[in-house]
């Protein structure tokens, strides 16, 4: 067969396909400032053509990528409706969202608002998130485990501020473990608040990311909100609270017992970490690798794992991670793995608000 007659064998094969934009969808909404989005759709999307006329969007090319991009369009117009504002990152999570036969609808994901402050809204951006916001709202405790970049935390903290706000709590718990100083705060110099501030640090930032400074301040003073060293947790009983406990690789089994035995009524947990970053000394076991063991098969308690598909930093940083995982496996460590990746130049998350701390 010529090349002649192999273009036209497949040309044969292409179908077209026109979808009708509703009259209360703006085509420029839909297709982003300086079609940024419809840009999107069409490198996600190479063997396609598409074209757009008037309120209609014209699909030409093998039926399995039309269909796709069908219910990609269709999916967006939703997001739209929504009032969402879309943009070219919503476009490449949709794509693997619906490439990836998952239940999880783009349109279902990108307009769940958890927490609406200082001008934006906080959302989950991958289906694992919403996924795991889900869990937190259904489940008394939750385990949010996974790598860094993927909003454990943040989107925890972003659930304490809501059920605080709605009255579903009385005050909000946050704790880690001071690994780094071995828990031992009484031999740092200065004050317990100087001593412990940079171990909790990172909790502040996603509070005040979330509240305006003066109320955070207030709510902190009041013990409304409360930031402690995980050691400061022992021997309490915590009622009418939402506790999240972060970096929980660095706890130890029995730290871990003590966390979840000090569960109170009307009260909800989260635990967050990343089995692949533990800093305990000694090879102590990480009490978060082994309780999904012990608690698999209790009800009203559920494991959430995130994966660097849910990486929502800088794209680089799901790369960065999986080229570890690929490390990892290498089962000779002492030499120099097979280089398989080599990705384009990565472009930072434009919908990333500056300070999100995700």
């Amino acid at each position: 067969m010529t090349s002649n007659n192999i273009r036209s064998a497949s040309y044969v094969k292409d179908v077209e396909h026109r979808v009708v934009v509703p009259a209360d969808v703006s085509m420029s909404m839909l297709l982003g400032p300086a079609d940024t989005v419809l840009r999107a759709i069409e490198l996600g999307f190479a063997t396609l053509r598409i074209h757009v006329r008037g309120s209609s969007i014209t699909l030409v090319g093998p039926g399995g990528e039309v269909a796709l991009a069908s219910r990609l369009i269709d999916e967006l117009i939703e997001v739209v409706q929504g009032g969402t504002t879309l943009t070219s990152d919503i476009v490449t999570r949709s794509i693997k969202m619906l490439g990836n036969a998952t239940q999880s609808r783009p349109s279902k994901v990108f307009t769940f608002d958890i927490l609406s402050s200082k001008g934006k809204s906080i959302r989950p951006k991958t289906a694992g998130q919403k996924h795991y916001v889900d869990a937190i709202e259904t489940n008394t405790i939750t385990f949010g485990i996974g790598p860094a970049g993927t909003g454990k935390t943040y989107l925890a903290v972003a659930k304490a501020v809501q059920a605080l706000q709605n009255k579903m709590v009385q005050r909000i718990v946050l704790t880690r473990p001071a690994v780094e100083a071995g828990e031992n705060l009484g031999f740092l110099p200065g004050s317990l608040t100087e001593k412990i501030d940079p171990y909790l640090r990172p909790l502040y930032d996603s509070l005040r990311d979330m509240l305006e400074p003066d109320v955070t301040a207030r709510l902190i003073d009041s013990g409304t909100i409360e930031v402690a060293p995980l050691a400061y947790m022992r021997g309490r009983t915590l009622n009418n609270a939402f506790i999240i406990l972060d970096e929980a690789q660095n706890t130890t089994k029995e730290q871990m017992k003590m966390f979840l035995t000090r569960l109170g009524t009307s009260s909800k947990m989260v635990v967050t970490g990343d089995v692949t970053q533990v800093d305990l000394p000694g090879g102590k076991v990480s009490g978060l690798k082994t309780i999904e063991d012990i608690l698999t098969g209790v009800d009203d308690i559920e494991f959430c794992h995130l994966t660097s598909s849910d990486v929502v930093r800088h794209s680089l940083v799901a790369h960065i991670i999986d080229a570890y995982e690929r490390w990892d496996v290498t089962p000779d460590l002492g030499s120099t793995p097979v280089r398989n990746f080599s990705p384009a130049r990565a472009v930072p998350d434009e919908t990333q608000e500056k300070g999100s701390h995700l």
